[in-house]
């Protein structure tokens, strides 16, 4: 039986990882890229005492998501950085309304007085939820926003649920599925007529989290059990996230799986006997394929023979997002904390910032990443601005924002095309049709990664464990 992983994102070689811990079989992932890992990108100046990272950063070890995350980083060895609840990066949360900079509250006691960007005490969108009752017809999905405002009021709407949401997948909360990324919420809230009601009953019932049950065969991971212990609200990894693709890839080497660089999969001829695949203008015959590559990738592989999969993949969007890292020499900033969200109704071209010199020593550098486009990118970034024009923005509103008027002593620019799914409103059912396709007409293929089951390092990392406890290889 032989398999074929296509992708070497976090996804690909999480496929490769667990096929190879179910099956003990070598296998082979193949990557376009001359690169593993994906989206996840540092960039160490260990001269300068400080690293960049285009993508993503830090880790939350929540639930078995999280959990399942630490068990891979314990078995690499890999050497964490915590961040605990404690620290001013888990306790300051910023946005940026109203022109001004506005802390959000981290206590139940913050609920109480009227704190910018907010006109009224948020205890009050809580009385809202529990007099609101339930809709008038059982939904089947509906927006983030509508969600928010039907329960909670326009405010939270606007300056509470839509920069978190831009913060998540750079996307607009007015189109991003309720049913997809707030599930739980949204199930009490259509089952009990209440938000806060449903949690309230729920956690009364005693209700234990499904799928615990045999994920961990030899008892909780140490590293997760070490989280809780210590509160643990996220981490790092020494020498920043790349560390994990990279030790990924050389786990895997070292456990004869071939990992091809550069090797890109142009189509995917299904037959009786498995499945062909087009690579560097060759045929390679394989029994199964678990593919990890973004939808909107995969979408051309098998057009030819499954049109109708085909433009199903492709009724999944994708949003380009601007990342700029910048490097000031000392400590600049006036308010510590994660960063700075902006809500969508400033209308300003940044999605938010994140203060990474906070959450990691950079040996007195003040160090950002300021987030631009998403959803909006074609708005602000439409006429493909030089990386000069994309660095001169991003730091005209660092300086405004943040009030550093120092010029940056080192920075980086990138524009990373299609990066980010958007699980807009009826996603669950997209993606369960798509699931439903391959199993109606039997393709040996399982789908893993961003596009179908959440955008986060431990959702991709599950994704392909799941689906490859799901094969039935012979």
């Amino acid at each position: 039986m032989t398999t074929a992983v296509l992708g070497g994102g976090l996804s690909g070689l999480s496929a490769g990882y667990y096929l190879l811990r179910r099956f003990g079989k070598p296998l082979t992932i193949y990557e376009a890229a001359p690169r593993v890992g994906g989206w996840v990108r540092t960039e160490s100046r260990k001269d300068r005492g400080f690293i960049f990272e285009s993508g993503p950063r830090t880790i939350r070890p929540v639930g078995i998501p999280g959990a399942n995350t630490l068990e891979l980083v314990e078995e690499l060895q890999l050497e964490v950085k915590p961040i605990t609840r404690s620290h001013v990066a888990a306790r300051n949360r910023m946005l940026y309304a109203k022109g001004q900079l506005c802390l959000l509250p981290n206590s139940p006691k913050g609920l109480f007085g009227v704190k910018p960007p907010f006109t009224k005490p948020l205890y009050k969108a809580i009385l809202r939820d529990l007099v609101a009752g339930r809709t008038p017809t059982k939904l089947e999905d509906e927006s983030i926003y509508s969600f928010a405002e039907r329960r909670f009021g326009k405010e939270i709407a606007d300056y509470a649920i839509s920069p978190m949401i831009c913060g998540i997948c750079a996307g607009d909360a007015r189109e991003i599925s309720v049913k997809f990324l707030m599930e739980g919420l949204f199930e009490k809230e259509q089952k009990y007529g209440g938000v806060l009601k449903g949690s309230l009953i729920s956690r009364f019932k005693g209700k234990i989290d499904e799928g615990k049950e045999g994920l961990f065969a030899q008892g909780q991971p140490k590293l997760y059990s070490q989280a809780l212990q210590e509160k643990w609200a996220m981490y790092g990894l020494t020498g920043g996230l790349e560390t994990l693709p990279r030790a990924m890839r050389k786990y895997l080497g070292e456990r004869d799986v071939n990992v091809q660089l550069s090797n890109e999969c142009k189509n995917l001829t299904f037959g009786d006997s498995g499945v062909r695949m087009t690579v560097k203008d060759a045929d390679v015959p394989v029994d199964h394929i678990v593919c990890s590559l973004p939808a909107h990738k995969l979408a051309p592989l098998v057009k030819l023979q499954h049109p109708s999969l085909s433009a199903q993949l492709l009724e999944i969007p994708y949003v380009d997002v601007v990342v700029v890292n910048i490097q000031y020499q000392g400590q600049l900033l006036k308010q510590d904390g994660f960063g700075l969200l902006v809500p969508p109704v400033e209308k300003l071209p940044i999605l938010g910032v994140i203060f990474d010199s906070c959450c990691f020593d950079m040996e007195g550098n003040t160090v950002l990443t300021v987030m631009m486009g998403g959803h909006w990118f074609d708005k602000w970034f439409g006429d493909r601005p030089s990386q000069k024009q994309i660095l001169d923005l991003a730091t005209h509103h660092v300086k405004k924002i943040l009030e550093i008027r120092e010029d940056p002593k080192f920075s980086r620019v990138h524009t990373l095309h299609k990066c980010i799914p958007q699980y807009t409103v009826g996603h669950k059912r997209r993606v369960d049709n798509i699931r439903k396709y391959l199993k109606t007409y039997k393709l040996p293929l399982s789908l893993c990664g961003a596009a179908y089951d959440g955008v986060g390092i431990n959702d991709v990392i599950l994704s392909a464990r799941r689906q490859v406890e799901a094969l039935q290889l012979a």
